[in-house]
């Protein structure tokens, strides 16, 4: 079984809050559409099939990730993480357990459940040492939790990491 990716897009896919200036992929976007989406390299979708992975969106864009950002990537359309709503994530815990710790990452919980056991990667900008330290106490098989930085996007060195825990990972299902 392939590993699931969760992936975040606001950092991940779309830079922001660096020196900048950023690379242009694509014509400014209209006016009503998201201001940044010129910043979302085309070449993420191949970087990103190539992993071995199965690709989902994890991302409060939702649906509008597969309308907006897959054709730019080329991307056939990916499952969706529909997320709770807030009161439901901030409650108790899927297994009744008490309420998450404090530092935890409102996705990393609903992510987890989602993934129902499979070993999972998840490119976000918003992961802490909390939510790793909760997945590896939680989550019954192997997770990777990477950190990408926002103004920089995901880098040489995050794809490098990523395929060496998928390499490793099919290494210890042989």
């Amino acid at each position: 079984m392939r590993p699931l990716l969760f992936l975040d897009v606001d950092g991940p896919l779309l830079p922001f809050g660096g020196p900048g200036p950023y690379p242009a992929y694509a014509p400014e976007p209209p006016a009503d559409a998201h201001p940044l989406l010129h910043r979302v390299d085309p070449a993420h979708g191949r970087r990103l099939t190539a992993l071995g992975c199965e690709p989902v969106w994890a991302t409060t864009w939702t649906d509008q990730a597969n309308d907006v950002l897959a054709p730019r990537l080329g991307l056939a359309p990916l499952p969706v993480v529909h997320w709770p709503e807030e009161d439901e994530h901030e409650d108790d815990g899927p297994d009744g357990g008490p309420a998450a710790p404090a530092g935890l990452h409102w996705k990393t919980r609903p992510l987890a459940a989602w993934a129902a056991g499979r070993p999972y990667v998840w490119l976000d900008d918003e992961i802490t040492g909390a939510d790793r330290v909760w997945v590896a106490a939680r989550h019954p098989a192997p997770a990777l939790l990477l950190r990408v930085d926002p103004r920089t996007g995901l880098t040489e060195a995050d794809y490098a990491e990523v395929a060496a825990w998928v390499d490793e990972y099919g290494a210890r299902r042989r």
